[in-house]
């Protein structure tokens, strides 16, 4: 697989993930200007992930298995990183068989 392919889905993953993570962070916020400005950089973000993953060289049904793995794991590392909460062993080991089939999906032919 290109590594192109790779590019754009960690692209799309950390725009996304932080895109929400940041519209998270606004819900909390009372003063309408930081609520603002939070909403709408989380909605360029959001909008970014959209643009990015919709790019990627390869057909939308063999990416998304990849991209919901790549989703998991950067969803995690931006959960620990920005909300200082680490995955306890559910998420991990559920999370090792979003990876699997991700894999599968996107892999197996």
């Amino acid at each position: 697989m290109d590594y192109r392919i790779f590019l754009f889905l960690i692209v799309a993953t950390a725009l996304e993930t932080f895109g929400d993570a940041v519209v998270r962070i606004g819900i909390g916020q009372t003063a309408w200007l930081p609520r603002s400005g939070l909403f709408l950089t989380g909605a360029v973000l959001l909008f970014g992930y959209g643009v990015s993953l919709n790019l990627a060289p390869i057909e939308f049904n063999r990416v998304v298995g990849l991209y919901i793995a790549i989703l998991f794991v950067t969803w995690q590392v931006v959960n620990l990183i920005v909300f200082r909460s680490p995955p306890g062993v559910p998420v991990v080991l559920g999370g090792l068989l979003i990876v699997a089939g991700g894999l599968i999906v996107t892999f197996w032919e």
